[in-house]
């Protein structure tokens, strides 16, 4: 492709002499003859600073946002903002082909999107999914590395669900995507919004950059999908323009759509879908954010024009996600779950949502990750010793720290509460503690890991499925 060509929309300031691109990257490592390096600067490391090394090596011209006097560089305002309509320009702008619909929020993004797939395709859409278990182009499934890919990556996985005939690609939009101009150039058919509550502050380092992270999603789609019972849910849309806004709500009675006389089953929850129209919904995924979760995936459906019978239909035969409320076999009198929660807010519903269905004790095996927001280490303590009837207290991706510092934070939070616990670092061991101890009609809750296949420690990162520790445990592997 011609250089002028992946530079159409591009403000830029200098002039360049054309040329032939082979490739475009901004990994300094994944550059070879022909290829347009857009040097970006991270937090520990600037593209820039190799950019001439680049060209010796190859690269057909360097994007910069700085002068560096260099042959062949292309002087832009912003470099990292141009990564992605250079990508799109490079794949032949293949969202355009497509009706995008973003779901953002702290919680429930991954089902929820899940849920929309699955509606969208019983009334025989074809339809792309990306996401944090796994990315789809119809039944074909492709591995995620993060919740939203890099530009390159994403505009690849459009490229080809256009080629396989989709017309919808459903996908989770995370708050560093939308911070990091990875989604920019991009315009979404639906952005919708779940919750708000404390994750990524890390990353972020303020509430404000957070939200307003998130709120760019919403900045660049047509339809508003938005939670009315989240204290953050009009907020987020607050001045922005769209062709339609649509609420949906638990406890308000002023919502486009509403769940009313909800129902709390142990396969499940049943409510009455209150839009347009009027039907008991049923859908097979147990918890209360369940509800939310599948009313948030109907009133995008129903935004989009569905039939009200058709959704209703699609969510009753809906399948969970590996690693959000998933029932392990175990053949026991007792029930296992994997769920992904890892925040305060992720904590707390799960064990809230468990404590409706259960019979016996609710006993909660959680850590915290390393090299993560500390602050929510003590609250996530508190919140699964209010809850649950037994913790056990271990280690989740301890990353570079020391996992017995995590636990000594999580442990703050935890004092004064009466809820007996063990703490137990190795998880693997703390998994057959639980398990060896369970009791008749309990449910263990297995939180942090969910849909994880590995674990990250201090000294790199091991295989480690917790579905295969708990066969191993109970023998039952094969």
């Amino acid at each position: 492709m011609r250089l002028k060509d992946l530079l159409t929309g591009i403000e830029v300031i200098n002039e360049y002499a054309d040329t032939e691109v082979l490739d475009v990257t901004q990994d300094s490592r994944l550059v070879k003859e022909g290829s347009l390096f857009i040097c970006v600067k991270g937090a520990t490391f600037d593209g820039h600073s190799v950019a001439g090394e680049m060209l010796d090596k190859g690269a057909a011209a360097v994007v910069v946002e700085r002068d560096l006097g260099l042959p062949n560089q292309i002087l832009v305002k912003n470099s990292r903002a141009v990564y992605s309509p250079i990508c799109a320009n490079f794949f032949g702008n293949p969202a355009d082909k497509l009706q995008l619909i973003g779901l953002t929020g702290t919680n429930g993004k991954t089902t929820t999107t899940f849920l929309i797939k699955q509606i969208l395709e019983n009334v025989g859409k074809k339809v792309g999914l990306i996401g944090t278990v796994q990315n789809m182009i119809g039944d074909e499934i492709y591995p995620a590395k993060y919740t939203t890919p890099d530009p390159y990556e994403l505009q690849k996985l459009f490229a080809m669900m256009v080629e396989a005939g989709c017309e919808y690609c459903v996908m989770e939009v995370s708050s560093q995507a939308l911070a990091q101009g990875r989604v920019n150039g991009l315009r979404f058919k639906i952005g919708a919004f779940t919750n708000l509550t404390q994750d990524h502050i890390d990353y972020h380092k303020t509430w404000e950059n957070y939200f307003n992270s998130k709120r760019i999603l919403f900045e660049n789609c047509d339809i508003a999908i938005t939670n009315l019972d989240d204290e953050y849910g009009m907020k987020i849309i607050d001045g922005l323009d769209f062709e339609k806004v649509a609420t949906y709500s638990v406890n308000s009675n002023s919502a486009t759509y509403l769940a009313k006389n909800v129902s709390f089953k142990s396969n499940g929850v049943e409510y009455e879908l209150i839009g347009d129209t009027i039907a008991r919904c049923s859908c097979p995924i147990p918890g209360r954010f369940s509800v939310y979760n599948s009313l948030c995936a109907a009133s995008c459906a129903l935004a989009l024009g569905i039939d009200f019978k058709s959704v209703i239909k699609a969510i009753g035969k809906s399948n969970g996600v590996k690693g959000r409320i998933e029932v392990v076999p175990c053949d026991r009198d007792f029930t296992i779950i994997i769920d992904y929660a890892h925040s305060p807010d992720g904590l707390e519903n799960i064990i809230s949502s468990l404590r409706e269905i259960a019979k016996g004790r609710v006993v909660t095996l959680f850590g915290c990750g390393g090299d993560r927001d500390k602050t929510k280490r003590p609250k996530m303590g508190r919140i699964a010793a209010e809850l649950s009837d037994f913790c056990v207290v271990t280690s989740d991706n301890p990353r570079s720290e020391n996992p017995s510092d995590i636990i000594k934070d999580i442990l703050e939070g935890m004092k004064g509460v009466k809820t007996p616990y063990e703490v137990i670092e190795n998880r693997k061991e703390a998994i057959a503690f639980a398990i060896n101890n369970a009791q008749k009609d309990d449910i263990i809750l297995l939180a942090g890991k969910g849909h994880e296949t590995y674990q990250i420690l201090p000294t790199g990162t091991i295989n480690f499925d917790e579905r295969e520790v708990v066969a191993e445990v109970l023998g039952l592997e094969n």
